[in-house]
């Protein structure tokens, strides 16, 4: 939600004529669909990281102001908490070598805003959830000086009108309470953007529901908060309870959730956002001067300015986004089901993954969103997140006999997502190599049933072993994570332990 908004209060006639506004940009988003005024296919594909300042001892850092200010890049900016920064990719058409160029741009930025961090005694991690964060460190006073921040804080506390509830009942069981929506800065992700053209929009986004338990299965990278072992991918249940505008009634009414997988399979990307008016009150009223329809009248492009900011704070795992490039609108899938990390490698790998993957579903004759029921999508999702790359999943079976059949992810990716995963590289014009080597980072997970989660935990527990607390376990397994994503060789590469006694120190 990367908006620009002005903090102020809201009167009851803000509300309404919010409501009517996003109702005039909804209309004009119909017309701009039927009158085809989108951009034509670019193949463009972005990436968002989110990332976490830690010191040497492991610990957060709440320095972001500072470290930003060194930094002094565009392509760097503010997230929700001060021990978080995001760093952003400009676009890069989907083709030829991109995964090396991205993992060159990438690894420049990011240790030139390590050395900037190092300035300040942090340094960066990118990680699901920084294992050393406590409840005390997620509080509304470690909120990022920047006003949408707080708004958004104060207008989804009012809507929830209590302390929200953090219950996750995992290996471990977390049940605590919070007073803000800090908690959520917890969850550390990388957005991956996709541009499609309106005719495409519906398959990609399908596509993309279909296969994000596999992706979260297979990149799970964050097993532990505060200091507790829950999911795999404990990213998704923190983030859905600490949005949650529902008070426990309007919970046990089927009141839909803000975090959302969503409840069907669509035919168009206008669904998604007419679900977004119909289902969700609006959080930030903040009315634009532009007259949607006016400018669409006048042969202009309209920026749905109340559209775009109600849609970002629907936090679907794929959600729909408007944009306007050049004067030209376009419509982008906005994968966020990934936790960041743990490597550059490993990152781009899970892209890699997806696009090919997503590409390959799409174009498929008897798509699979025709054969998988969308409630088995939304449990395997679930699934995913809890046992990560050892979960089991629902799929639609090959052969004549059909039907949906049980499938340890790791199967299905060997089997069958990773083959469809290259034809769809190759659809893109990725060359043989790129492909080739991000492919191969997935099937060596998949063969050594390793990610993140799985390093982190056998770490962890090879350190309270040999006797540490549990605070210096977690501590230790930080910095050791930190060490090796700096190193940069992919996670089923890394040797599970924290290194010499000395780094337990």
């Amino acid at each position: 939600m990367g908006e620009k908004v002005v903090a102020g209060a809201f009167d009851l006639s803000d509300r309404q004529h919010y409501r009517d506004k996003l109702r005039q940009c909804l209309a004009g988003l119909e017309r701009l669909l039927a009158e085809q005024r989108f951009d034509r296919p670019k193949n463009l594909m972005g990436l968002e990281i989110e990332l976490n300042l830690a010191g040497a001892d492991g610990a957060p850092r709440m320095l972001n102001g500072q470290v930003l200010e060194r930094i002094a890049s565009r392509d760097f900016q503010t997230e929700l908490a001060r021990f978080n920064l995001e760093v952003n990719i400009a676009p890069h058409r989907l083709g030829g070598r991109v995964f090396d160029q991205l993992a060159e741009e990438l690894r420049t930025s990011l240790a030139y805003a390590h050395r900037k961090a190092r300035e300040v005694d942090a340094g960066i991690v990118m990680i699901g959830i920084l294992p050393t964060l406590a409840a005390e460190d997620l509080v509304s006073a470690n909120l990022s000086e920047v006003d949408r921040y707080a708004l958004l804080n104060d207008q989804i506390v009012a809507a929830r009108g209590e302390d929200f509830t953090l219950d996750i009942d995992g290996v471990e069981r977390l049940s605590c309470t919070a007073k803000s929506i800090t908690p959520e800065a917890a969850c550390t992700s990388v957005q991956l953007h996709l541009q499609v053209t309106p005719g495409r929009f519906a398959d990609v986004w399908n596509a993309a529901q279909a296969v994000a338990a596999v992706q979260v299965a297979v990149g799970a990278n964050s097993p532990f908060l505060f200091g507790r072992e829950l999911w795999r991918e404990s990213r998704p249940p923190l983030f859905l309870q600490s949005t949650d505008t529902r008070p426990p009634e309007l919970q046990a009414q089927g009141v839909r959730p803000r975090t959302w997988f969503g409840e069907r399979w669509v035919s168009s990307a206008y669904e998604l956002f007419e679900e977004n008016l119909r289902f969700f009150p609006p959080l930030l009223p903040i009315c634009d001067e532009e007259d949607p329809l006016g400018v669409i009248d006048a042969g202009g492009t309209p920026k749905l300015a109340e559209l775009v900011l109600h849609n970002g704070t629907v936090y679907r795992w794929n959600r729909p986004v408007y944009g306007v490039a050049d004067g030209v609108p376009h419509l982008r899938v906005e994968n966020r089901v990934l936790p960041a990390g743990p490597t550059i490698t490993d990152v781009l790998a899970n892209a890699a993954f997806y696009y090919g993957v997503v590409r390959a579903l799409a174009e498929e004759s008897r798509p699979v969103w025709a054969r998988l029921p969308f409630e088995a999508a939304a449990s395997n999702f679930d699934a995913a997140c809890r046992y990560g790359i050892e979960a089991r999943v629902l799929w639609p079976r090959r052969g004549r006999l059909g039907g949906v059949g049980e499938v340890d992810v790791v199967s299905l990716v060997r089997d069958e997502l990773l083959p469809l995963a290259a034809a769809g590289l190759d659809a893109w014009g990725v060359e043989a190599v790129d492909r080739d080597f991000y492919l191969g980072v997935i099937e060596e997970r998949c063969r050594l049933r390793v990610n993140g989660a799985t390093w982190q935990v056998a770490t962890f527990h090879g350190a309270l072993e040999a006797g540490v607390s549990r605070g210096e376990a977690l501590a230790a397994t930080t910095r050791r994570y930190g060490e090796l994503m700096r190193a940069g060789e992919p996670v089923h590469l890394w040797p599970v332990g924290v290194g010499e006694v000395a780094a337990l120190g």
